[in-house]
């Protein structure tokens, strides 16, 4: 299920690079501030979706090698990135690559928990030069600051959503994990730290359908009880005169390999 749920974007690769946020500009500038990256030093991106992040580090001059295994996710960022000729988008799987350069700096834009957990950290020191910057990051609603939680958690519930996730309104910080106890445990990186930065988007009510179309868990729901799920969320907003503002929280995880 996990690998379903992680492949499943191609099946709306148009319509995730359409209605999927970017990052702040001040989280690229901060990490690419704390990479220092020399010498046209490239970074190395994992899961890069349809170039989201990719575009955004590229458009401050740095050559990236991104790594994307969905094929119609791939296509869509290599279209994006064309001109940018220092990148270089592979489809590939991070644990299935097998390149020999070492980078100053790794980032994965909402995509780190899809490497598999047993590898991923020691892939990721095998990638990095000593002392490169490992950068991870999520976008996230944070659903208390919400004026419409308790209606929307009311359409997930009542559409049987099968657990909390991100676009569930019942999901909370606690479940983002705990990054300085997690990389703590991790030999071969130090330095584990989280920085957080607040935003807002307002979406029109077929706005934020089409979003919500796009995250994985929300895609593999049969038919039916997708449907129940947008038509109960549509009242909601409509109801609400039409427009839902959401407040999001980036998460970026930091720690440097040593």
């Amino acid at each position: 299920m996990a690998r379903e749920r992680r492949l499943s974007f191609g099946s709306v690769a148009e319509l995730y690079d359409r209605a999927r946020p970017s990052y702040p500009n001040a989280l690229v500038d901060d990490v690419l501030g704390l990479a220092r990256l020399e010498g046209g030093q490239r970074a190395l991106e994992v899961g890069a979706g349809t170039g989201k992040a990719t575009v955004q580090f590229a458009r401050r001059g740095v050559g990236l090698l991104a790594l994307e295994p969905d094929p119609k996710m791939a296509a869509v960022a290599m279209r994006r990135c064309a001109p940018y000729p220092r990148v270089e988008v592979a489809q590939v799987e991070f644990e299935r690559w097998a390149g020999a350069e070492r980078f100053g700096l790794l980032v994965s834009g909402q995509a780190w928990h899809w490497v598999a957990p047993d590898v991923r950290y020691s892939r990721a020191h095998e990638a990095l030069a000593d002392g490169g910057l490992l950068a991870v990051f999520w976008n996230y609603p944070d659903w208390d600051r919400s004026e419409l939680r308790d209606e929307l958690e009311a359409a997930y519930r009542g559409a049987a959503f099968p657990a909390p996730a991100p676009m569930d309104p019942a999901s909370r910080p606690h479940l983002w994990g705990d990054w300085e106890r997690e990389m703590g445990e991790m030999p071969g990186f130090a330095h584990p730290h989280v920085r957080l930065y607040d935003w807002s988007c307002d979406y029109a009510t077929e706005q934020y359908l089409r979003l919500l179309r796009t995250h994985s868990d929300h895609i593999l729901l049969p038919d039916d009880q997708r449907a129940a799920l947008l038509a109960a969320v549509a009242t909601a907003i409509d109801h609400h005169g039409g427009t839902l503002r959401i407040a999001y929280v980036t998460r970026l995880c930091l720690a440097r390999a040593c």
